[in-house]
């Protein structure tokens, strides 16, 4: 069974989507009518923006996205797929694939998310880290034991968690997951402590507009970050969706339960090549 993935923030690079938009009109439209919805030209920057152009925050979750669902309408749509997945952000994308947001819906939500999470992020200085071969349990117990907030934020593969939160105890973790025995702990280049607590007053704000946008069953199961299960009801799919922000991105475990079910071939749909290299760990 082929189950279709999506990738989150981190894939964009510029010239992204170019080919797409080249090879087909209707590739085109949905391009046009993106940077219609916007209001800026949101292609143009994919196209020949700098990749000091493509960080922006209000560039980055609409690029991937578009670019992932540009692709999957081009590609994908018409293939005999049994489930779907997105990392973080890549969420969105496998709900239009999954029939539960129309293509204009999901758009609005996203650039709403990026921006409620930039807001959030100027709130309190605050980052995250990848640690590198550290047992998953020794990753908690310690982020449970530093004063300060610090949380598991993305369980990537067994080789690699990222943890998030305020700058001082991400520091503080980080000596810490070194002495435990990590590989590496290491401070990556983001804007903020994304799927931690510090994200509420952007979950609260994202909230109220998943609240209000129209989500209809899905035609197949996404395997949703927040608990890595099967979800077809569109009340359910809402619901872990507002919980997002705030909760880790159980991507390993989502992989795993999906070859579990059935999933013999994962297609890694959008920008890049990250998600397909996970799965490969995941799965040996």
């Amino acid at each position: 069974m082929k189950a279709l993935v999506f990738p989150g923030q981190g894939s964009q690079f510029s010239g992204m989507g170019k080919d797409l938009y080249d090879a087909s009109s209707s590739a085109k439209k949905m391009f046009q009518r993106a940077d219609e919805v916007l209001g800026f030209g949101l292609s143009d920057i994919m196209f020949s923006g700098s990749d000091e152009d493509l960080k922006q925050t209000k560039v980055t979750q609409p690029a991937v996205f578009l670019h992932s669902v540009v692709m999957f309408y081009e590609k994908f749509a018409t293939e005999n797929f049994g489930m779907v997945a997105g990392h973080s952000l890549g969420e969105f994308s496998a709900l239009v694939a999954a029939g539960v947001l129309s293509f204009e819906d999901a758009l609005v939500l996203v650039s709403k998310r990026a921006m409620a999470m930039q807001k959030a992020c100027e709130m309190q200085k605050s980052t995250m880290a990848a640690v590198i071969r550290l047992d998953r349990e020794v990753v908690e117990r310690i982020c449970a034991e530093i004063e300060g907030i610090v949380v598991p934020a993305n369980y990537n593969s067994s080789e690699q968690i990222v943890i998030s939160g305020s700058e001082d105890a991400i520091d503080v973790a980080c000596e810490k997951m070194k002495e435990a025995g990590a590989r590496r702990a290491l401070k990556l280049q983001v804007g903020g402590a994304f799927h931690s607590p510090l994200m509420e007053p952007a979950r609260e704000e994202l909230a109220e507009a998943i609240m209000s946008t129209h989500f209809n069953d899905a035609k197949v199961p996404i395997y949703q970050n927040v608990d890595a299960l099967p979800h077809r009801g569109a009340n359910e799919i809402r619901n872990n969706l507002v919980s997002q922000l705030t909760s880790a991105v159980r991507w390993s475990d989502s992989v795993v339960k999906m070859h579990e079910d059935g999933a013999n071939e994962f297609i890694e749909v959008g920008p890049g090549q990250v998600l397909t290299g996970l799965v490969a760990k995941i799965l040996k």
